[in-house]
């Protein structure tokens, strides 16, 4: 059973084992504080207590140094903090979220809300400081707090005012966006390093430039693919957008375009990929792709807001693996090269494929889906199986020219009517109520993923992680 998450020793006993008797030591014991239904008074009494936890904790090796005794003591510390942890956000989340965001009159993205919250109650979620010398660990040497950045955010999109009021801030332009729009609006491109976006004729088209890491995501690449995003649908003088993959520097594929390979899983075993990296990634940038960019003045309903957005064309060369197989299940028309390919090999890693869960059935079914995602199985785009996800196969060299015919083709009859019906099929196959119930049980279940010995043990299994480097 994994120490991280659950221990069945009494916290006590496992303490004095580990030679940590104390004053601490027995005001832990007793147990975490009993709810008074007063944010105020249970804030400074809960917070006591977490300090008092941490402070046990800091007195004990750093993880790698432990021995079995101390990692005992580590696992019924986080095992009675956190659900004290559950326990007040059950029932402070309202009062806490509309504290952070002035009564729901400020949007704040998650990445801020978070430590923002922490400043708030202090050991209710990690500090910045917290999360910052975890990323300087291997995955393998991580505490886990990031665990409760998950049961914060789980709770929290649980309620639908508030987790409808989080997604209308994760769908804000960023600030960089606004910042470069008019000089995107002028030049009609923009590099952003790990990603860049062109306007061509009215086509905005984004690329992704991971070049080292056949184009692989990563905590680099999120802002820049957001930004990219939020300049094509900001531009004026684009009516359509396309998601490609640039070409890359990999031996085995020099000079040649690939869509993408997932989540770079290297980063992710030295440790260099933080949990909000996930929710982030499809809180902002895909949702972006799929619902539009939304306005502070608007209402945070998806029915009464009119969001800016266009219909995105994906251009699948090689292949599209995990992440990248998912970036597929936002978009309008996919173009896949003949031979192209994509796999959802979440499982082998040890983590949730972000909304495939959800996206994924409404292509391929419930069966192909689940095995997918649990069986690793592989989806050949010129198959029946991988047309209901490709529209179209598209010969050697000719993609250039399927982007153009389909752009056309897709606003012949106008880019508005072309908007209007896909918010039509939008909220009857996936409401924003919807995302948001499905990204609470993932952030939880992503978070307690992330922090399992299993996700180790597979990258080093099918990865062969503890024998490559990480890149930059």
């Amino acid at each position: 059973m994994d120490t991280i998450l659950r221990s069945e020793m009494n916290l006590g006993a496992a303490l004095a084992e580990a030679g940590l008797a104390g004053a601490d030591s027995a005001t832990l014991a007793e147990g975490a504080p009993a709810l008074s239904g007063d944010f105020e008074a249970d804030r400074a009494r809960f917070a006591a207590y977490w300090r008092v936890s941490r402070a046990v904790l800091d007195r004990l090796p750093a993880k790698p140094a432990r021995d079995a005794k101390a990692a005992r003591a580590a696992a019924a510390l986080h095992a009675a903090a956190r659900p004290a942890r559950t326990a007040f956000l059950e029932a402070h989340i309202e009062t806490l979220y509309r504290r952070l965001t002035g009564d729901l009159a400020r949007y704040v993205r998650l990445e801020r809300l978070v430590y923002v919250a922490a400043e708030l109650v202090p050991g209710l979620v990690p500090s910045r400081a917290d999360v910052d010398a975890e990323l300087r660990k291997r995955h393998a040497d991580k505490e886990g707090f990031e665990i409760d950045q998950g049961l914060f955010l789980a709770r929290l999109m649980a309620h639908e005012t508030l987790g409808l009021h989080l997604c209308h801030a994760m769908m804000l332009p960023l600030p960089e966006s606004l910042e470069r729009r008019a000089e995107f609006a002028r030049t009609g491109h923009a590099d952003l390093g790990k990603a860049s976006v062109e306007r061509q004729g009215e086509v905005a088209i984004v690329t992704m430039q991971n070049f080292v890491a056949l184009n692989a995501e990563d905590g680099s690449t999120v802002t820049p693919m957001e930004i990219a995003i939020d300049l094509a649908l900001l531009d004026p003088a684009s009516k359509i957008c396309v998601l490609r993959g640039g070409t890359v520097a990999h031996p085995k594929f020099a000079g040649r375009r690939i869509f993408g390979a997932g989540l770079n899983l290297t980063d992710l075993y030295y440790g260099r990929i933080p949990f909000l990296f996930y929710l982030a990634r499809d809180m902002g940038l895909l949702n972006k792709m799929y619902r539009g960019l939304t306005r502070a003045e608007d209402p945070a309903d998806e029915t009464l807001a009119e969001s800016t957005e266009k219909l995105w064309i994906a251009a699948v060369e090689e292949f599209a693996i995990g992440g990248h197989c998912q970036l597929l299940l936002v978009m309008d028309y996919i173009l896949a090269a003949r031979g192209a390919y994509a796999t959802l090999p979440a499982r082998k890693e040890g983590i949730i494929p972000g909304m495939a869960n959800m996206r994924m059935p409404r292509f391929v079914g419930d069966r192909i889906t689940r095995q997918a995602i649990q069986y690793g199985r592989r989806i050949d785009f010129d198959t029946p199986e991988g047309m209901l996800i490709a529209d179209e196969i598209v010969a050697p060299g000719k993609m250039d020219e399927a982007i153009r015919t389909v752009a056309s083709g897709l606003t012949d009859s106008g880019a508005f009517s072309a908007v209007s019906n896909r918010r039509a099929f939008r909220i009857v196959q996936e409401p924003l109520t919807l995302f948001c119930r499905y990204l609470s049980v993932y952030a939880r279940e992503q978070a307690y993923c992330l922090a399992s010995p299993a996700l180790i043990g597979n990258l080093e299994r099918f990865w062969n992680a503890a024998s490559r480097a990480p890149k930059g």
